[in-house]
C-alpha cells in the first residue's frame, strides 16, 4: 500500500488540514481522488499534498480512496503555491485550491464552448519601436531567453506604447517555447487586448480566463491551457492561477490597479502570485503602468525590481494640457452648477473641432446620499450598513455593496421627518446635465449600470470609437486603458472625490485616477486638453498629476508613508471578526489582540484596538477589525499566531464567530 495526505473539497473550516489515505497504486502531488469522508458514504474530491508518507498511528484505521480522477489535476508547482498561500495569507487549503481548478465540467469533443477572440478591425502590423520601446525590450528578451526570473517596472507615460512592447515580449516567449499570462484589470478591458494579440498571433494560441465566461466556458479555456493548446492566457485576475507548464512570462498591466488585489475569499495579491509562480520556471514579470503603485515603484528603487522607463507618447505628441479649476472661486461668482465655465466652453470648443469629450466622476448613480435635513440621519442598506446611493432611473435607493434596493422614504424613519433631501452628484445625474447643456450632442453613460455584461460593454465601446457617441460620461471605466484617437478633451467633473475618502491611499488613488483618465485625451494627431476640477487646488496629487510628475509625486508622499508607518514601510493585516452576536465578535477581537501581544511578538504596540465595522454592520451579523502595523519580515510569524488563535478556539464546540485575515488590505477604509 502507498499512502498520502489528502486536502479535501469541503468548504468547512474545522475539516482545514491535511488527512491520510491509502492507495494500492503510488500517488503523485496534485492528484485528485475520488474517496469518503466522515461517516458519509458519499464520494468527495481529494487532492494530493504529499506522497510516500510513514502513518505514525494505527494503518488499519486509514481508509482507501476509491478511484483517481484524471480530468483535472494539479502539478506540484500549484500545491506548492497553495501552501505558500496558506503561510502567507492564512487562507484555506481548498480555497487555494479552488483558485486553480475551473468550476463545472469539460464539454463533450465537438461541442467546445470558446468564447470570440478576434473581434473589431485592429491592425496587426508590428509597429515601428521607439528607441525606449528598443531599449525596454531588449532587457526584457535577455531574462526570457536566459531565464533571470526578472521582474520589471515598466513605468511608460499614457500613449507611450506598452501593449507593443508586450507583444513582442509575447512573441519572444514563443519564441522559446513558453507560456505567456497577460493580466488586465477590468473584464471591460480584455476584448481590446484580446483583439491585438489574436490579429498578431492567431485565435487558437489565446485562452481566455475571467468571471464572466459561463461556467463550460471556463472549463474548456482552462483544458486548452492544460492542454497546451493556448500559450497565450488573457484575463483578469483569476488568470494567474491558469495551469500553464514552463511558464515563461507574466504581465499585469495597470498593475497600480486595487482589482488585482482580491478582496473575496481567498483574499490575495495576483502580484504575489505572479512572482511566486515564476520563481518556478524562472520566467519573466512585467508590471506596466503609468501611474505605478508607491509599493512597487519603492521596490524598484530597492532593486527587487528592474525600472524600466518611457517617457515620449509613441505619436511623439505632447502629453495633454491640464488645467485646475477651483470650483470654489466658481461658486463666488455665482456659477452653481456641476460644470465651470472653461468646462462648458471647452466642452463647445471641442465639439466644433469634431472631436469627442469624456467627463470622469468615479460615483454611479444620481445623488451619493439620501439624508434627512432634520435629523441628519442617513439611509443605510439594512444588510450591509453601506450608505445607499439615489438612482434616478430606478427611483430607488441602492446599496453598491450588496446590491439591494429599496423604495426612498417619504419620511425619516428615525425622527419621521419628510425633510428627505439627495446630496452629492453621481454620473447618472452629469449625464442628466450634459442632456440640458447640449441637447443636440449624442451622449452616453459608461458605469456598471449601464454596462452590466461584456456584451454592453463592447457595443458602448464600438459606438464611441466609430463617433456615434459624442460625448461619453463614466466612472473609472474610462480610465483605465481605452485607446480613442479621437478624445480632445477629458473633464474630471469631481477630482476631490477620491480624495476626501479617509485611507491613507486617498492620494495615492487621486493622482492615478486623474493621471489615467487624462492620459485618454490627445492619443491621435493633437495634442488634448484636460480641465480638473477641485476644490482643493493646492493639494500635491492634483498638481503632480497636472504636470504629469509622477516622480514629484512619489517624493512627497513617500516620506508621508515613512512617517506613518504605511507600506511600503510595514505590512498591514486587517483581521475581521464576524458574528450574529455583537458581544462574542468584539470579545473575539479583543481576546485576539491580547493573546498576540501576550505572544511578545516584535512591535506589538502596533496592534490597533478592535473597532466595529459600521460600514458592514447588518442586523444580522456584526464585524470586529483589529488593524496590525506589521514590521517587514515578522508577517509570517504574525499570520502563524493568527491561524493557531483560530484553530485553538476552532476546537470550541459550536464556535459562533469567524475570523478572516487580509493581508495588505487595497483600503483600510
Amino acid at each position: 500500500m502507498y499512502y498520502g495526505n489528502f486536502v479535501i473539497d469541503n468548504k468547512s473550516r474545522y475539516t482545514d488540514e491535511l488527512y491520510t489515505y491509502a492507495s494500492k497504486k503510488p500517488l503523485k502531488v496534485g492528484q485528485v481522488a475520488n474517496l469518503t469522508f466522515g461517516k458519509s458514504k458519499k464520494l468527495k474530491r481529494g487532492f494530493v499534498f504529499e506522497t510516500d508518507v510513514e502513518p505514525d498511528f494505527d494503518i488499519g484505521k486509514i481508509k482507501e480512496i476509491d478511484s483517481v480522477d484524471d480530468t483535472i489535476s494539479l502539478n506540484e508547482e500549484m500545491i506548492s503555491t497553495v501552501s505558500w498561500m496558506r503561510q502567507r495569507y492564512g487562507i484555506k487549503y481548498i480555497d487555494g485550491i479552488n483558485c486553480f481548478i475551473p468550476p463545472g465540467k469539460a464539454s463533450r469533443n465537438g461541442k467546445e464552448k470558446i468564447p470570440e477572440k478576434n473581434i473589431g478591425d485592429e491592425e496587426a502590423e508590428i509597429q515601428v519601436l521607439t528607441s525606449e520601446q528598443h531599449k525596454c525590450l531588449l532587457k526584457i528578451k535577455d531574462s526570457i531567453v536566459n531565464e533571470k526570473n526578472e521582474s520589471f517596472l515598466l513605468h511608460g507615460v499614457t500613449g507611450s506604447g506598452k501593449t507593443e512592447v508586450y507583444l513582442q515580449a509575447v512573441s519572444e516567449a514563443l519564441n522559446q517555447g513558453k507560456t505567456s499570462i497577460v493580466l488586465v484589470p477590468e473584464i471591460a478591458l480584455t476584448r481590446q487586448v484580446v483583439q491585438r494579440f489574436a490579429h498578431r498571433f492567431g485565435e487558437d494560441k489565446i485562452a481566455l480566463l475571467h468571471s464572466k465566461l459561463t461556467v463550460r466556458q471556463r472549463y474548456d479555456e482552462w483544458s486548452r491551457v492544460r492542454s497546451g493548446k493556448a500559450k497565450i492566457i488573457i484575463g483578469a485576475r483569476i488568470g494567474v492561477f491558469a495551469p500553464a507548464e514552463n511558464l515563461g512570462l507574466i504581465i499585469l498591466d495597470e498593475e497600480h490597479e486595487a482589482t488585482y488585489k482580491s478582496d473575496q475569499t481567498p483574499k490575495y495579491d495576483t502580484v504575489d502570485i505572479a512572482a511566486k509562480r515564476l520563481m518556478y520556471s524562472k520566467g519573466t514579470m512585467i508590471l506596466g503602468s503609468a501611474t505605478p503603485s508607491v509599493v512597487s515603484y519603492q521596490r524598484a528603487r530597492e532593486g527587487i525590481y528592474t525600472l524600466l522607463e518611457m517617457n515620449k507618447r509613441y505619436n511623439s505628441i505632447e502629453l495633454p494640457h491640464v488645467k485646475i479649476i477651483d470650483m470654489r472661486n466658481e461658486l463666488k461668482q455665482g456659477n452653481r452648477t456641476m460644470f465651470s465655465r472653461d468646462l462648458s466652453e471647452s466642452i463647445n470648443a471641442t465639439l466644433s473641432a469634431g472631436e469627442q469629450v469624456i467627463l470622469f466622476l468615479n460615483r454611479r448613480g444620481f445623488s451619493t446620499s439620501i439624508t434627512c435635513v432634520s435629523c441628519g440621519e442617513t439611509i443605510k442598506c439594512h444588510e450591509c450598513g453601506i450608505t445607499m446611493v439615489y438612482h434616478k432611473g430606478e427611483n430607488a435607493a441602492v446599496c453598491h455593496y450588496c446590491g439591494r434596493k429599496q423604495p426612498v422614504p417619504r419620511r425619516c424613519p428615525g425622527c419621521k421627518s419628510d425633510e428627505i433631501k439627495f446630496f452629492g452628484i453621481g454620473t447618472e445625474q452629469v449625464e442628466e446635465e450634459v442632456a440640458k447643456v447640449f441637447p443636440s450632442e449624442t451622449a452616453a453613460r459608461f458605469d456598471l449600470d449601464t454596462a452590466k455584461n461584456t456584451g454592453e460593454i463592447d457595443r458602448m465601446i464600438k459606438n464611441f470609437a466609430k463617433g456615434k457617441i459624442r460625448i461619453l460620461i463614466g466612472t473609472q471605466l474610462v480610465a483605465k486603458g481605452l485607446d480613442f484617437k479621437n478624445v480632445g478633451l477629458v473633464g474630471v467633473i469631481s477630482a476631490d472625490s477620491s480624495l476626501n475618502i479617509p485611507d491613507y491611499r486617498a492620494t495615492e488613488r487621486t493622482f492615478q485616477l486623474i493621471t489615467q483618465v487624462a492620459g485618454r485625451a490627445g492619443r491621435g494627431e493633437k495634442q488634448g486638453k484636460v480641465i480638473v476640477q477641485t476644490y482643493s487646488p493646492d493639494n500635491f496629487a492634483i498638481n503632480s498629476a497636472a504636470n504629469h510628475d509622477y516622480r514629484s509625486f512619489f517624493r512627497q508622499e513617500i516620506i508621508i508613508r515613512n512617517f506613518m508607518k504605511y507600506p511600503p514601510y510595514t505590512d498591514l493585516i486587517a483581521v475581521e471578526f464576524t458574528s450574529q452576536n455583537e458581544e462574542i465578535a468584539e470579545n473575539a477581537a479583543r481576546n485576539c489582540r491580547n493573546y498576540l501581544i501576550k505572544a511578545g511578538l516584535e512591535r506589538a504596540e502596533n496592534i490597533f484596538e478592535p473597532r466595529l465595522s459600521e460600514n458592514f454592520k447588518g442586523k444580522d451579523n456584526f464585524r470586529y477589525n483589529i488593524l496590525i502595523k506589521c514590521p517587514k519580515g515578522a508577517r509570517n510569524k504574525y499570520i502563524h499566531y493568527l491561524r493557531f488563535y483560530e484553530a485553538q478556539n476552532r476546537k470550541m464546540k459550536k464556535q459562533k464567530w469567524i475570523q478572516t485575515i487580509d493581508v495588505n488590505p487595497y483600503s483600510t477604509f
